[in-house]
């Protein structure tokens, strides 16, 4: 469950927006004193799926929420956007397909780097990806 007071969102619009979610990231995971692979892994997904929600979803958002299970603490992040979707989420978590020029490393790469990791999405719907790493 979310810690209160723990949690917020800022929005992915631009280059400078994935700048600023990158190091928002990197002052939670400090907060809860991830080692520093483990700060590099959760910063490296939300690199990743903030560049996803303003190069393919058009822009959205990130919510994080620092959590709190037992012994166990955590950062849970969301990226939400009303862009186009994907038709076949699993074919999008395949290494090496690409909707665009990338790499095709973005989903399925994001998705080694964390404990939990949810898709959906829907053509027309939009996109939410949400991700969690515990300490």
């Amino acid at each position: 469950m979310p810690v209160d007071d723990n949690s917020g969102s800022m929005p992915l619009r631009s280059e400078a927006d994935i700048v600023a979610s990158r190091q928002k990231v990197r002052a939670l995971a400090q907060q809860l004193k991830f080692s520093l692979v483990d700060q590099t892994k959760m910063i490296t997904a939300a690199s990743e799926l903030s560049r996803n929600t303003v190069v393919h979803g058009g822009g959205g958002a990130m919510r994080w929420e620092l959590l709190e299970e037992g012994v166990r603490r955590g950062l849970r992040l969301h990226f939400e956007d009303t862009g186009p979707g994907i038709p076949d989420t699993r074919l999008a978590l395949t290494d090496g397909w690409t909707s665009g020029a990338g790499m095709g490393l973005g989903l399925p790469g994001s998705r080694r780097l964390v404990h939990d990791f949810e898709l959906h999405s829907a053509p027309g719907q939009g996109t939410r990806v949400s991700i969690t790493r515990w300490k």
